[in-house]
């Protein structure tokens, strides 16, 4: 019968600016460490992710990331404190709210999944 789907954004003036893509890649960069390696796993080209990370730095108002210069064991990227609290806080968000939505599709529902 019925199932609950919704998505999830932050929008500054009317304008998507973060949301569950952008929080993957940055879950992925700190744990890979890198931005190439992040957009590899998710089939993005390098300079495609480089693009949105600095949209998203430039509509957020904050840096994301914390960009290492190769050498000799080559560069990396790790989430500056402002983008590990944006990536934890909308994590939390989501939870949070996932839980109160599915409340209330049961509520107005019943378990018709």
């Amino acid at each position: 019968m019925f199932s609950l789907n919704c998505k999830i954004w932050l929008e500054i003036g009317g304008q998507k600016v973060f949301g569950d893509g952008p929080c993957d890649i940055l879950k992925r960069i700190k744990n890979s460490g890198s931005l190439r390696m992040a957009a590899k796993e998710i089939n993005m080209s390098y300079s495609q992710a480089w693009q949105l990370m600095k949209n998203l730095e430039k509509k957020l108002g904050f840096p994301l990331l914390i960009k290492k210069v190769g050498g000799e064991f080559g560069g990396g990227s790790s989430l500056t404190p402002e983008g590990e609290k944006l990536v934890k806080q909308f994590e939390q968000f989501r939870e949070e709210a996932d839980g109160m939505l599915n409340e209330l599709f049961k509520k107005y529902f019943g378990n018709a999944t």
